[in-house]
């Protein structure tokens, strides 16, 4: 069953629904990268066969596994972990990017990991840097107020990076660079969104 996320709900799992409209046609294998406690996972695994969930923090790692879902779990950093280049018709990663030393690399790799036809989404969490762009959060903080209310706020076991390495402006340039073609969003409740479908 997928995981109930109006129980679970904070900024990042917002966004597993976001995330699962991306998902191809037909797609047959979907990758996980920062998977933490599983749940984005767990909820691909109701539309694709083939779901591997990849972290590089063996405890939360194995909470996730805990839970049941049809998913194979990997220990492993995304850079250096024996993956199948363009092996995975999807490949999604929730607030994880950020925790990558060289987010152009990190983004390159993932788009590598990508099947030919296939779908990268990344949804990352960055800084703002200029008075303007703060305007762009107002939406966003009421939307927790009331959803933190409603929903209530649970805490993820994954770990948490504090300080952002990049302002927003920069992670739209350098996932431009990185990946030609990617569409860049801005999203409420502090995030962003790459979407890039790989060329067949």
């Amino acid at each position: 069953m997928p995981v109930d996320l109006r129980r679970r709900w904070n900024h990042s799992t917002h966004y597993h629904r976001f995330v699962l409209r991306q998902v191809p046609r037909g797609a047959t294998t979907a990758l996980d990268v920062g998977t933490g406690d599983g749940l984005l996972a767990a909820d691909l695994r109701e539309r694709v066969p083939d779901v591997t969930g990849l972290d590089a923090d063996a405890a939360v790692l194995a909470r996730a596994a805990g839970t049941g879902a049809d998913v194979r779990w990997l220990l492993g950093d995304v850079r250096t972990a024996p993956l199948p280049v363009g092996g995975y018709d999807v490949v999604t990663s929730v607030a994880t990017v950020h925790h990558l030393p060289d987010l152009h690399a990190g983004l390159r790799r993932l788009g590598e990991l990508t099947a030919p036809g296939g779908r990268l989404v990344v949804i990352g969490c960055a800084r703002n840097a200029r008075p303007r762009v703060y305007l762009a959060d107002l939406p966003g903080i009421v939307q927790h107020q009331v959803l933190a209310r409603t929903r209530g706020y649970w805490e993820h076991t994954a770990p948490v990076r504090a300080q952002l390495p990049h302002t927003y402006d920069q992670t739209r340039l350098i996932a431009a660079d990185a990946l030609p073609g990617a569409r860049w969003r801005r999203l409420a409740l502090f995030r962003y969104a790459v979407l890039w479908t790989r060329p067949a």
